[in-house]
């Protein structure tokens, strides 16, 4: 079977629940929202597994806040044109909770089900912290990969690609602790350790995309960090010339001028 973006599980857990694994990329939101809809009645719950933590505003209004999980995963793969998954590396884990107490019995019910499996898992009792960690590292990731258009070892052995990854690290962490979540030491070593590693050859999913010559997650990753970072009045620099890079490659992609 071909996976796309917007591939949805449903799986029926133990007390009664219906859960929807909800996997697609930020720019297939609304076309995903409407393909799930019949299926969330009664007790359905929602576990969303998008990058950054813009989408749960819009799932929120959808559904009620009520029945959407948090959630958040760290795997390095490309779906290729073939519609062959590469996996390059042994990232993979997925972290879900509830945000409301009333989620608790399904959140419960759902690591239940995934402990059956090979699959890494986490259920965590603060999953907003877990996203605003994951998003940290993520978009400084991102950023940098597709200002750049390389992965993290041939940034790191430019002449300034460290000074630059750090600098993009810096801003996203100081988001994270004005908006009330400050990254956990455990967390700020691993992502310090996995964005400047001078042998990383891992380059982030939204790089991939625009390589590709397809749809980003622009917006959802890097223009909604760089709106905080002007609300909080930090340096905005990287983030700024990221989506600039992003919005310009936009603009040769309507105009029919991507190269290849």
């Amino acid at each position: 079977m071909k996976i796309t973006a917007k591939t949805v599980l449903a799986e029926k857990l133990k007390p009664g629940y219906d859960l929807v694994l909800f996997t697609c990329k930020a720019y297939d939101l609304e076309s995903a929202i409407e393909a799930i809809t019949p299926a969330m009645a009664g007790k359905t719950v929602l576990v969303p597994m998008l990058n950054g933590l813009a989408h749960l505003d819009r799932l929120d209004k959808q559904f009620g806040n009520t029945a959407v999980l948090g959630g958040t995963c760290m795997i390095d793969v490309t779906l290729r044109k073939d519609g062959v998954i590469v996996h390059p590396d042994n990232l993979q884990k997925m972290v879900f909770g509830p945000r409301d107490p009333s989620q608790a019995a399904a959140a419960k019910a759902f690591g239940e089900a995934l402990a059956k499996t090979k699959i890494e898992w986490e259920l965590s009792d603060n999953i907003t912290q877990n996203m605003w960690e994951k998003l940290t590292f993520l978009c400084a990731l991102a950023s940098t990969c597709c200002l750049f258009r390389a992965n993290v070892r041939e940034i790191m052995s430019a002449p300034d690609g460290r000074d630059a990854l750090g600098r993009a690290l810096e801003t996203n962490m100081a988001i994270a602790a004005r908006e009330g979540h400050a990254a956990r030491p455990p967390a700020l070593e691993w992502a310090r350790n996995r964005l400047m590693d001078p042998n990383g050859l891992w380059s982030a999913s939204m790089l991939r995309d625009i390589e590709a010559g397809g749809e980003h997650e622009g917006n959802h990753i890097i223009g909604w960090m760089l709106a905080k970072a002007r609300k909080h009045r930090l340096d905005d620099t990287i983030l700024s010339l990221a989506l600039t890079h992003l919005k310009a490659y936009d603009a040769r992609k309507a105009a029919g001028r991507l190269s290849g």
